[in-house]
């Protein structure tokens, strides 16, 4: 992944790329929290998730234009860090970054091919970009 911005440092930046799963938080339409698992990648302060378009955790970037992501590291003492900040949710240019969240899920040196947004659109692809400005609940950093 490329480098972190001033907010990440070193460490989270590594944190975030030696983790390929992690928690990501909405707010649903009645104002609780809404939480699910997800793959994702990063690239400086952008966080990707790919996800269907129908999704409640889309629906809530819609209407919310915010989440935040948990991640922590799987071998003792298990750190983590929680990146929150802006998010959209994008059906254009989105075959790069996608790629790059699929070469995460599949474990491969190399991302797939980027597929084109049409293609993308087809089967019902988005992609959730979370803008990292804040960084909370760090522990065992």
């Amino acid at each position: 992944m490329n480098g972190a911005s001033p907010l990440l440092t070193p460490e989270l930046a590594r944190l975030l790329d030696s983790n390929k799963l992690a928690t990501v938080a909405t707010i649903g339409s009645d104002g609780l929290p809404r939480q699910s698992t997800v793959y994702y990648a990063r690239r400086e302060n952008r966080i990707f998730i790919s996800t269907l378009g129908d999704r409640v955790k889309a629906r809530d970037i819609e209407r919310q234009g915010w989440a935040s992501l948990c991640v922590r590291g799987s071998e003792p003492p298990y750190p983590s860090a929680t990146f929150s900040g802006t998010a959209v949710v994008r059906s254009t240019e989105i075959g790069e970054p996608t790629a790059l969240v699929m070469q995460r899920i599949a474990d491969a040196d190399e991302p797939p091919e980027a597929q084109g947004d049409d293609a993308l659109a087809a089967v019902g692809r988005v992609l959730i970009e979370i803008v990292v400005e804040r960084v909370a609940a760090l522990s065992h950093l």
